[in-house]
């Protein structure tokens, strides 16, 4: 363990980073905190309340470890639900009640976290929480384009604000005051520094973020006014509110309608959203980190869910993880939690130094930096994306996101995880496969003691329904070890199973290990997406199998280059070759898939699927072997690690044949075959030498050709490699005829 000394110096070696990362966040944080807590319509300082109390708090009991918390981008449409619901036409009074329902959202937040539910964002289906998301962007950007173009007094449902743009833009050109003018004018070239600030290359500019630009231009425009002596032409309806002495102007909740439909609804619409937005930021920013750290989700629920409580009941907003001021954070070189202490400790520097100047900022500054914010969230770019995966997930994504806009983002996920499960049945063409299974235990994770890989094993189907299972066996497995994954049971695996997966195996590259999916390779696809739905269907039945290309299968292409040799993925029935070896005396070959093959057609690595047993006890299996065509006439053999399969062979007649000045080779492996002395001759010290010194592998001699198999199961790419080299080296020695003392280099 490391002393806690060398933690004391590494946390007062790296503060200035943080020190530096906060005070850059805090710029970012400050104008978006004004804005989520405007465009939720509650007051302004709302948000900044939230960012320090979720700063302080999370930096001091969270457990992750780069993440800024504060007020969130998901929340803005519940907030602003809840209080125009709760509040029945008095938005303060709807303020009021939301911030009751906020302080009961964190203790059920906190509780979440005491019973271990940080998996929750894995029971939704990507694509839905992609269509959710979209549909939040839609709300923000519905709501604040008006404000951005001095029309702050447009209410209404999300879409109908949206069909409101048109006219609301005809309209300003038609009739708009002198104030609109000007608040529209502050609001479009606020939007074009957001949009246009990614493509400016001077490093000093990009010292101040582009939300910050957009506060000192907009406050240096409003006293410019003043320097030159002409009335500023806005009054206070069009700029931020906030109070003279904020602590003595604190507002706290009123819980009056806490047993009311509409006040429960609230809380679980809070609790959702920020939970998912969270968990999902957790994750993403994990990935962002420099040291590869794993957050601790569960105890970041209870910090988060302690912060929203006590930031509610002093008048803030909810508390969550954001992705965006994470990202500032890691970017700037933030390494602990203390840049998430001092970004809060900056807003509080700000509200109390600037308090003159931050009253002078246009509202329509702060919705342009919200409708840019809207925008990223639901950009054709993300429709794009979906439909790559499949026309599937499109629907899921537009079904969630149009019953979102029309409803209410519970309703929303709802209906966006009903219609996945109805297309996941419709795909499988059978309900049973999920109703059946859907609590068995379907993986199994054990280490393999040989070459120390771990192998996890799936069976029947791996979706959002039951990931979590995959995911837990998935986290107890070191980092940085290999882990190979199999599939060749498993029926189907769908998109947010495949796209989790894909965030597995970053982690482990990132850490020193690896980790390969196996299995997938007589699995259809809807698209070459790597995200795309994987359900296994008859080889007959596939069309061009590149269709179908895993990222296993393009690996073994880019192999076959390495080597020289040919790939061929589709499926061959012509295994006549196989017939004559021992192994496949009370075994049936279907066929072999994926075949690597040198230039010579001498020697092949492929994937073989065969059964054994017969009727109910019949087992299909899958796995990679290995065919090596010798050049000259070798005495027939069997060589396997000795054990419960050699003393069955011994009870069948079979004798194990001993090799003289070798007991330690006789104690290991058994040895079998009819022509004994030209056996023994051919197991030189060279040969023996080398067997004693790598993995075990079963080993067969028909006389003319070798039969090499590790496991009964698909190889991962790594393990391909290396059963090449101990083929090729094994026949090199075995061909050997002169100086057999000498081992081979």
């Amino acid at each position: 363990m490391t002393p806690k000394t060398n933690h004391t110096k590494l946390f007062v070696k790296d503060l200035p980073k943080n020190l530096f990362s906060g005070f850059v966040v805090s710029l970012v944080a400050l104008p978006l905190g004004l804005g989520l807590a405007i465009a939720s319509d509650a007051p302004p300082i709302s948000g900044i309340i939230a960012a320090v109390v979720g700063g302080m708090v999370v930096s001091l009991l969270g457990g992750s470890n780069v993440t800024i918390a504060g007020p969130g981008n998901g929340l803005v449409i519940v907030l602003l639900g809840a209080i125009t619901s709760l509040g029945a036409g008095n938005l303060y009074h709807g303020y009021l009640f939301t911030l009751g329902a906020i302080v009961v959202s964190g203790i059920l937040m906190m509780l979440l976290g005491f019973l271990k539910m940080g998996r929750l964002a894995d029971f939704f289906p990507a694509s839905a929480i992609e269509g959710m998301l979209a549909a939040i962007g839609w709300g923000i950007f519905a709501k604040q384009f008006h404000i951005m173009i001095g029309h702050n007094n447009e209410h209404g449902s999300i879409v109908s604000l949206l069909a409101q743009i048109p006219n609301g833009i005809i309209d300003l050109f038609q009739n708009g005051s002198t104030e609109e003018l000007v608040a529209a004018g502050i609001g479009v070239v606020s939007l074009l520094i957001m949009v246009f600030y990614a493509k400016i290359r001077n490093p000093f500019f990009h010292m101040i973020p582009a939300p910050m630009w957009i506060l000192i231009l907009s406050v240096g425009f409003s006293y410019s006014f003043g320097w030159l002596n002409i009335p500023f032409p806005m009054d206070s309806s069009y700029l931020i509110s906030i109070p003279e002495n904020v602590a003595s102007n604190l507002a706290f909740p009123d819980f009056s309608k806490i047993l009311e439909k509409d006040f429960i609804i609230s809380v679980f619409a809070i609790t959702l959203i920020a939970s998912i937005e969270s968990l999902l930021s957790i994750k993403a920013v994990d990935k962002l980190d420099s040291q590869g750290r794993r957050s601790n989700v569960n105890k970041d629920l209870k910090a988060l869910g302690l912060a929203t409580s006590l930031s509610g009941l002093v008048g803030g907003l909810n508390v969550v993880t954001v992705i965006a001021r994470s990202s500032v954070n890691v970017n700037n070189g933030a390494t602990n939690r203390s840049a998430n202490f001092f970004h809060a400790t900056f807003l509080i520097v700000f509200i109390l130094l600037f308090q003159e100047q931050l009253k002078k900022i246009p509202l329509a500054a702060l919705a342009a930096i919200l409708v840019y914010t809207g925008y990223k969230l639901a950009t054709p770019k993300t429709f794009r994306k979906v439909a790559k995966i499949g026309r599937e997930q499109i629907i899921i994504f537009l079904t969630t996101l149009l019953t979102t806009l029309f409803t209410n983002l519970i309703t929303g996920i709802g209906v966006g995880i009903l219609t996945t499960l109805v297309i996941h049945i419709i795909i499988n063409k059978s309900a049973l496969l999920f109703l059946t299974n859907v609590f068995k235990p379907n993986v199994l994770l054990f280490q393999e003691h040989e070459d120390k890989n771990y192998y996890v094993s799936v069976k029947y189907f791996c979706s959002f329904l039951n990931f979590y299972k995959l995911k837990n066996k998935l986290d107890a497995v070191p980092e940085d070890q290999n882990l190979i994954v199999d599939f060749s049971l498993c029926s189907f695996v769908d998109h947010t199973a495949m796209e989790g997966l894909e965030a597995y195996m970053g982690t482990f590259e990132k850490k020193g290990g690896s980790m390969e999916i196996v299995g997938l390779d007589k699995h259809g696809a809807k698209s070459k997406h790597p995200f795309a739905i994987r359900k296994i269907i008859p080889l007959e039945n596939l069309g061009p199998i590149e269709k179908y290309f895993t990222k296993r299968q393009s690996h073994l292409e880019t192999t076959a280059k390495e080597y020289d040799w040919l790939y061929t993925p589709k499926k061959d029935t012509n295994t006549n070759f196989l017939s004559g070896f021992i192994f496949f005396k009370s075994r049936e070959i279907s066929y072999l898939y994926n075949r690597l093959e040198d230039q010579n057609g001498d020697t092949s690595v492929f994937d073989l699927e065969f059964t054994e047993g017969a009727f109910v006890a019949k087992e299909v299996i899958k796995a990679t072997v290995m065919h090596i065509e010798m050049k000259e006439e070798i005495p027939a053999f069997t060589l396997d690690k000795e054990g419960l399969l050699e003393r069955i062979y011994k009870l069948a007649g079979f004798k194990d044949i001993p090799i003289d000045n070798h007991p330690d080779f006789n104690r290991r492996f058994f040895l079998s075959g009819e022509r004994t002395t030209e056996i023994q001759t051919l197991f030189h010290d060279g040969l023996i030498m080398f067997l004693e010194s790598t993995p075990y592998y079963h080993i067969e001699s028909n006389g003319k050709s070798l039969f090499i198999l590790k496991k009964e199961r698909l190889l991962s790419v790594q393990e391909i490699k290396a059963m090449i080299y101990f083929g090729q080296q094994l026949q090199k020695l075995l061909e050997r005829t002169r100086e057999p003392q000498i081992l081979l280099k």
